[in-house]
């Protein structure tokens, strides 16, 4: 359960370093938000799957008789899943630790604006991890529905993508603004990375015409484009752990 971001005019601010940010999602006491960046970033090379041959799932396609699609199908909704749980986790842990510091330095007011953005954003994206993509059971429903479970989850991993990276990229941006208030300067997310929703008629279409052959043009979009977006956020990851670094007091 989430709760909305205060009132305008906001209550006054808690005391230095102490107290949840606007929207944040009560409940048992989680690790110490350094300690929850830490572990989503070590988490990374589990939760981020990379297709590093494309074709060569391509021709397993063929070789196995389509036996093989259905291995890639679970691992694209696995990834997905796996990967909207890890950046939400990295992103709170991220929103409170600079939430403590900003208070801390008696910034809370200034950048409480900020803060209240972020909880929007972070609200979509604990929204994503509640939605029904359990890898195994949409193995099922591919199976077992002569392609129509196929189109159906290819549908949603391109919305789950879409949605995803706008929200988490808006909370980038005031990360980076908030981070880099406090001394600890974050890049802003390149905005042209964030694409489009597919055509899903026209590809729905082409997918029926083609008895399916579509399906493996299809099949290589999401192998790709997840991809790629893995990539502009381990930089983003990368900064971000850098700039935690220097928050922390020295040994």
């Amino acid at each position: 359960m989430t709760t909305t971001p205060p009132p305008t005019p906001p209550p006054p601010a808690p005391p230095p370093g102490g107290g949840l940010p606007p929207g944040a999602a009560p409940g048992l006491t989680p690790p110490e938000p350094a300690e929850r960046i830490r572990l989503a970033y070590s988490n990374r090379a589990q939760s981020d799957y990379v297709f590093t041959n494309i074709g060569m799932n391509v021709l397993l396609f063929f070789v196995t008789c389509g036996v093989w699609s259905y291995y890639v199908f679970y691992q694209l909704m696995r990834r997905m899943r796996d990967h909207n749980a890890r950046r939400l986790e990295m992103l709170e842990g991220a929103n409170e630790l600079a939430w403590q510091q900003a208070n801390a330095r008696g910034l809370g007011d200034e950048l409480r604006p900020n803060f209240e953005r972020i909880a929007g954003n972070l609200a979509v994206l604990r929204g994503l991890t509640t939605e029904f993509r359990d890898p195994a059971l949409w193995l099922v429903i591919a199976i077992f529905s002569s392609g129509i479970g196929l189109i159906i989850g290819f549908v949603f991993l391109d919305q789950d993508l879409v949605k995803h990276d706008a929200a988490e990229g808006a909370v980038e941006a005031e990360l980076a603004a908030i981070f880099t208030r406090l001394g600890h300067p974050l890049p802003a997310p390149d905005p042209g990375r964030q694409k489009g929703n597919h055509n899903y008629g026209g590809r729905i279409a082409a997918y029926v015409l083609s008895c399916g052959f579509y399906g493996l043009w299809w099949y290589c979009d999401l192998m790709r484009e997840p991809n790629r977006h893995f990539e502009h956020n381990w930089a983003w990851d990368d900064a971000l752990a850098g700039a935690v670094q220097q928050t922390q007091p020295a040994a």
